[in-house]
């Protein structure tokens, strides 16, 4: 398996006609090792350098792309009818956003900030460096919209304001965060999500931590979780799209499908991955530092797509419960076995707790 292979196109599908149109390279797989090295090429629609990536595990649902935005330049603007969720990967800068008719208003971000751009407002991204790109990526739900509509005049020359997303009010992006139930969150902007404070999954088991974000009104959001030195998480599965871009940490991810061989992604800061619909996935700390990944996803609880969200309600409950997630004392014993030996190579001890297998 290796990374950065180019996704064949379909003449007949409304989204890859597109995609042709684009004339930008297109890359499939099941990962990606490194988003700050993915190759970019000229984007003339965006006065940017860019690259798609539609992962095996999207389901043709959702994509995602890579930008780069050169120094002291911006791109475009524009508007669409699709929702984009964005995180920087590098640099520093900003974002001008309104609506036709009423004022502008910019906010500043850099690496580490996650944000929405309100559906169908405009807005404008700025590089505020003069020597060096901004990259960010970017998941969207383009795809969808488009082969449902396949006008692209309707999905970027629609007049139509969503104002009970976003009416042109100040402060949209610097607001509060607003706590929802749970480890859920209602934001537009997060600042700096490699160092946020996260909040105890203790169903996910290992000790590990998360935050649910809902996002500019999405249906597409996204979430982020951390996991300590020496444990694992359990295995589980869900719908397609879920982008797992790694924040920190080094280790690896197997995937598979019930009865089905698994696939191993090693992982570092920069990587990223997308399960399948329904595959079992399972991540691994292997390194010396906690582990921390970014998913942007479908699975929105305020606005959800049936059929491609999350069943929150089994995304955490043991299958012997009616739910998809794998206990500890439910796996196969070759996963721990080998995840001791992956410490073992570079002098880490395990904190996974004894386990009693099922009868």
């Amino acid at each position: 398996m290796s990374d950065l292979i180019h996704k064949p196109l379909d003449p007949k599908r409304a989204y890859d006609q597109w995609l042709m149109q684009e004339k930008l390279p297109v890359y499939g797989g099941y990962f990606v090792e490194d988003l700050a090295t993915v190759p970019v090429a000229t984007w003339n629609r965006r006065s940017a350098r860019g690259a798609y990536i539609n992962l095996e595990g999207t389901g043709n649902t959702n994509d995602c792309y890579v930008c780069e935005i050169p120094p002291g330049g911006s791109v475009k603007p524009q508007r669409h009818m699709y929702e984009e969720v964005i995180y920087v990967l590098s640099g520093r800068g900003a974002t001008t956003v309104w609506q036709e008719g009423s004022s502008r208003q910019t906010f500043e971000w850099h690496a580490g900030s996650l944000f929405a751009v309100p559906l169908n407002a405009w807005h404008e991204h700025h590089n505020g460096q003069g020597d060096r790109p901004v990259r960010y990526v970017a998941v969207t739900n383009l795809p969808l919209v488009l082969d449902l509509f396949h006008s692209m005049d309707f999905i970027y020359n629609n007049p139509f304001q969503f104002t009970d997303r976003f009416a042109g009010e100040a402060g949209y992006f610097n607001a509060e965060p607003k706590s929802l139930v749970g480890r859920f969150m209602e934001t537009n902007f997060v600042s700096d999500l490699p160092n946020l404070k996260l909040i105890e999954w203790k169903e996910r088991g290992a000790g590990g931590t998360n935050i649910m974000f809902e996002i500019a009104g999405n249906t597409m959001i996204a979430h982020v979780s951390e996991f300590p030195v020496g444990t694992y998480k359990k295995a589980h599965r869900h719908g397609p799209g879920a982008h797992v871009v790694i924040l920190s940490g080094k280790g690896y991810t197997l995937m598979w499908q019930e009865g089905g061989e698994r696939i191993r992604i090693d992982w570092k800061p920069g990587s990223m991955l997308v399960p399948p619909l329904m595959w079992f996935h399972q991540h691994f700390n292997a390194g010396g530092t906690p582990a921390r990944y970014l998913a942007m996803r479908w699975g929105s609880r305020k606005y959800p797509m049936y059929g491609l969200a999350w069943n929150q309600e089994k995304v955490d409950k043991s299958l012997r419960a009616g739910g998809d997630q794998i206990e500890y004392e439910d796996e196969t014993p070759e996963i721990r076995r080998v995840y001791d030996a992956e410490l073992a190579k570079v002098g880490v001890q395990s904190k996974m707790p004894a386990v009693a297998r099922s009868a």
